[in-house]
């Protein structure tokens, strides 16, 4: 698969460019695939490099799931930056999260690439959100093909935490760019991939969580933006700048009171889960330039993940090493002129 084609969503409906659909030469895909694989001494090189202290267990497609219970694993509120979230509605003069930036944002969507049905699923989340947050930007060495690999695969990051026994995720994935995840203690959620090129993707999800922290069971909606550009340093290495704008909209009675009150805590919890995840695919494009042979012994075991994902997850794995063997020679050719 051609990495900076631009992909859309498997449901004929979502999208009015059905060519673009279809040159992502991906057929659906159903059942889940389950292994009782767990990394062994041969992977620890590959998988350490890639783990170091990040222990993530949210998919970064399932944001959402982030975003309504982040609480779930923190043991106090800390306070959060009022400037990247807000509580609707807001006022004031433009600043980030507000009305202004928040439609800036939806006037930037490619629309034009979209159905009536399309513009109407998003719109109608993300013009009336109950949250929206900027999470902070990051900036990563990364493989350009990689990182775009693995954010329209986010179920290949689910499978490599499951490979070293980081996470209780369960991903099943239903379309070419649709997945259903549940964390096991009471979130479920659908991530549909409606739209990605090069610098933008627009996920839209449907979740709902009824576990330990609330009374009754919490349903939502969510679209995430992921903004990303691409520069090139004089060592010739790649790095990645991503940005994620989150529209949350929370449908269950009370649901405000709820939010005002677990806001920080919430918010907290998204920043840091979207900067382990984007610090974890770039130690997976660093182990994938430095281990190759690992990597593709990791990739070929990797549980939760379809055969053809994992073939493709290898060729992405063999290109990035190739890059990387071409900067590293040239690295060597200027060091002895």
């Amino acid at each position: 698969m051609r990495h900076d084609q631009t992909v859309t969503s498997s449901r004929d409906t979502l999208v009015r460019d059905s060519l673009a659909a279809s040159a992502t030469g991906c057929s659906p895909i159903g059942a889940r695939v389950r292994t009782d694989a767990r990394v062994t001494s041969p992977d620890r090189v590959a998988a350490g490099q890639m783990a170091g202290r990040n222990r993530c267990k949210h998919i970064m497609g399932a944001m959402l799931l982030t975003l309504v219970c982040g609480a779930v694993s923190a043991q106090s509120p800390v306070d959060s930056s009022p400037r990247r979230f807000s509580l609707l509605p807001t006022s004031g003069p433009p600043r980030v999260g507000s009305t202004a930036h928040r439609q800036d944002i939806l006037d930037a969507l490619p629309m034009d690439r979209l159905t009536v049905e399309a513009k109407q699923r998003i719109l109608g989340i993300a013009e009336k959100p109950t949250l929206f947050r900027r999470l902070p930007s990051q900036i990563i060495p990364c493989d350009r093909d990689m990182f775009l690999f693995l954010t329209r695969n986010p179920d290949v990051l689910v499978g490599l935490w499951d490979l070293m026994g980081i996470t209780q995720v369960q991903s099943t994935r239903t379309g070419p760019y649709q997945l259903d995840a549940s964390d096991g203690v009471g979130t479920l959620c659908r991530v549909d991939l409606v739209y990605g090129d090069a610098n933008k993707h627009i996920f839209v999800v449907d979740g709902s969580y009824d576990g330990k922290m609330t009374p009754t069971e919490i349903r939502g909606k969510g679209v995430f933006v992921l903004e990303s550009t691409y520069t090139v340093g004089e060592d010739g290495r790649t790095r990645v700048s991503g940005t994620l704008d989150c529209f949350v909209q929370l449908d269950s009675l009370g649901i405000d009171l709820i939010a005002r009150t677990m806001s920080p805590i919430i918010g907290r919890s998204a920043d840091s889960n979207f900067e382990q995840t984007a610090q974890f695919i770039a130690q997976v494009s660093e182990a994938s330039e430095r281990n190759p042979s690992a990597m593709l012994d990791i990739a070929a075991r990797l549980p939760q993940v379809t055969q053809p994902i994992r073939d493709d997850f290898s060729k992405t794995i063999l290109d990035v090493a190739r890059r990387g063997q071409q900067v590293a020679a040239r690295e060597r050719e200027q060091s002895t002129e």
